[in-house]
């Protein structure tokens, strides 16, 4: 009989609400319990999960997606054909040379096509790495576009792909998601699928806007919310306001996070809060608990109705 793969996403409304932070500590109390994980950033913009895990890579593979030109200057007649053809500036006459910029070009292939002497190839284009590791507590499926790239939705899918076959592989029930902030391209790929999307919350009047747009979102891909509020102890009027709303939306509380410095200690030496003697770590473990629970037992919500 094959394994069930529940499949969770850390998200949050913007960056520095302690995403990372609370996906890396519930990757620890996974691999302590009978439900170890297998681990994925999906902030392939800017990932850093891996700071925390210290992979040590098994596999490395380039992302190739979409095209870009280049000029075979050996076969070029400098006729300006493609440079008025281009409607993104990206070709230039330079010392009767013609010259295409990478970053400017969008790989349209217009200037392939037209090239009176075929001398434009048009080449599949790198994007990015991808890679699989190991870390401390399990499996981890990682990566990096490169700057300016496009095509993050796909790296992501690419990644959450790679991430359910290696769960089946190792025989995994759990697949931990660490997701990009905010609302766009990354992040409606990273919720395709999942079963649990767990938004970290912070306490203040734009962290409930971020929150209602993040729930919104969930909603119309008919995704269940769990709550995180970090830093809950901050402000008291805007954390039972979030937590008024989460519930009056059928959201599933997950717990609170104390603000403490200890958080940023462990960050800075590379460590979990669940890894070192801090209060907090009690918090954390109840977030664990609180999810085991939900993933254990069917959950209505105000529109829909899951089966973990």
């Amino acid at each position: 009989m094959k394994t069930p793969i529940f499949e969770m996403v850390v998200i949050s409304g913007k960056g520095g609400t302690g995403k990372t932070s609370v996906c890396a500590s519930l990757a620890h109390l996974a691999s302590l319990s009978k439900k170890p994980a297998v681990l994925s950033d999906l902030d392939v913009d800017a990932p850093d999960l891996h700071i925390i895990l210290d992979p040590e890579i098994l596999q490395h593979e380039e992302f190739i997606s979409g095209h870009e030109a280049v000029i075979r200057q050996e076969s070029c007649i400098q006729c300006g054909t493609c440079k008025t053809i281009c409607k993104f500036d990206a070709i230039s006459l330079n010392n009767y040379t013609m010259t295409i910029d990478p970053l400017r070009c969008e790989g349209c292939g217009a200037c392939t096509h037209f090239c009176p002497s075929k001398a434009i190839d048009f080449t599949n284009k790198n994007c990015g790495d991808w890679y699989i590791s190991k870390t401390r507590f399990g499996s981890f499926v990682h990566a990096q576009l490169k700057a300016g790239e496009e095509n993050s939705g796909r790296l992501v899918t690419l990644l959450k792909k790679e991430a359910k076959a290696l769960a089946k592989k190792e025989e995994k029930s759990l697949i931990i998601y660490d997701g990009s902030p905010g609302v766009g391209c990354p992040v409606i790929s990273s919720l395709s699928g999942v079963h649990l999307a767990l938004a970290i919350v912070e306490p203040t009047p734009s962290g409930r806007h971020d929150f209602e747009r993040i729930a919104k979102l969930c909603a119309h891909f008919r995704i269940p919310v769990a709550l995180v509020l970090n830093k809950a102890d901050l402000n008291a009027e805007e954390a039972k306001s979030i937590m008024q709303y989460s519930s009056e939306q059928g959201h599933y509380f997950a717990g609170n996070i104390p603000f403490s410095e200890d958080i940023t200690k462990a960050m800075v030496a590379r460590k979990t809060i669940t890894e070192t003697d801090s209060v907090i770590a009690e918090s954390l473990q109840d977030i664990w608990v609180n999810i085991l629970s939900y993933m254990d037992q069917p959950k209505k919500s105000k529109n829909f109705i899951i089966q973990a």
